[in-house]
């Protein structure tokens, strides 16, 4: 480890999406209104599943920690970007940035696990119908989820564990308008050796982890439903499952755009983080309300019962 010590360097410099002033105040107009909405679509997401009975369906218990987790995955980044974008200081402390990462490693993580279980649900309920209530017990559904939150945590927590220990005694600015694990790597004047291999390994185990049991899943899912001799059941039964592969592809798809090309900062990689991490909490409840029926019927009979 380098010579010095923690207090060397107090906080980072945040850049953001850009330097000039009129352009921030309109992005900073356009993030609060994304940020907004995205409030407010999952809250009524949440709302309308748990005030609805006809909702009681585990594929719903499931949304409704998605919906939690999207509210805590947005929470993390926007905030701090929309004070920089009217601040002139644009800076965060290192405690502070080390918060973000691990909250960022923890509900999105989760948000990744959590998709992987919905994925299973879906295969249940299309591969074994008739076995679904048995199998997707009350009991087996809550081990899933507190499983998700419990894993995501711990890989969070070890990852954050290791950087805490880091020093940072030269540069401190940051290309970017929220603190990621590589910017702090990068920054470092300890040896990151071993951040770098932890952070490798529990990001392959988790990203491909997940990755697996999506795709297996509906393998078998394409396999049941191509063997359904008539085109209204085949319609039928991959309509219950189009929400969620239009969810799944929008995060892993936007992850991938954003982890696994060369870190440039480039406006382009910047892009991405915001869909990642702005833009697909805000559509998820959009995604799960426009193409599913239940849903849509579900928020109609709640805004009449309360409006």
């Amino acid at each position: 480890m380098a010579s010095g010590n923690h207090s060397t360097i107090t906080n980072f410099i945040l850049l953001g999406l850009s330097a000039d002033p009129k352009i921030q105040a309109l992005l900073f107009v356009l993030f609060l209104g994304i940020y907004l909405q995205t409030l407010m679509g999952n809250l009524l997401m949440l709302l309308v599943i748990r005030m609805d009975s006809h909702l009681l369906k585990p594929m719903y218990y499931f949304l409704s920690h998605l919906s939690f987790l999207d509210l805590c995955f947005s929470s993390t980044t926007v905030p701090k970007l929309l004070e920089n974008l009217l601040s002139h200081r644009k800076t965060i402390s290192v405690r502070g940035c080390l918060a973000q990462v691990f909250f960022l490693y923890d509900t999105g993580g989760t948000e990744g696990c959590l998709l992987s279980v919905m994925a299973y649900d879906r295969y249940v309920a299309i591969c074994h119908p008739l076995l679904y209530a048995q199998i997707m017990s009350s009991k087996l559904c809550k081990e899933l989820v507190w499983g998700s939150w419990s894993f995501s945590f711990l890989d969070a927590l070890i990852n954050i564990l290791f950087a805490m220990d880091l020093d940072f005694c030269g540069e401190r600015t940051i290309p970017h308008y929220s603190c990621e694990l590589p910017s702090l790597l990068s920054l470092s004047c300890s040896d990151v050796s071993t951040n770098f291999i932890v952070m490798l390994c529990s990001g392959l185990l988790h990203g491909i982890g997940t990755c697996v049991l999506i795709i297996s899943s509906y393998t078998l899912i394409v396999s049941t439903i191509l063997r359904i001799s008539s085109s209204t059941g085949r319609s039928k039964a991959f309509s219950t499952c189009s929400s969620h592969l239009t969810a799944v592809l929008l995060f892993y798809g936007s992850a991938l755009l954003r982890y696994f090309m060369p870190t440039s900062y480039s406006s382009l990689e910047l892009i991405f983080s915001v869909l990642y991490s702005v833009i697909t909490p805000l559509v998820n409840p959009l995604i799960y309300s426009l193409k599913n029926n239940e849903v849509k019927a579900a928020v109609r009979r709640t805004l009449r019962k309360y409006l």
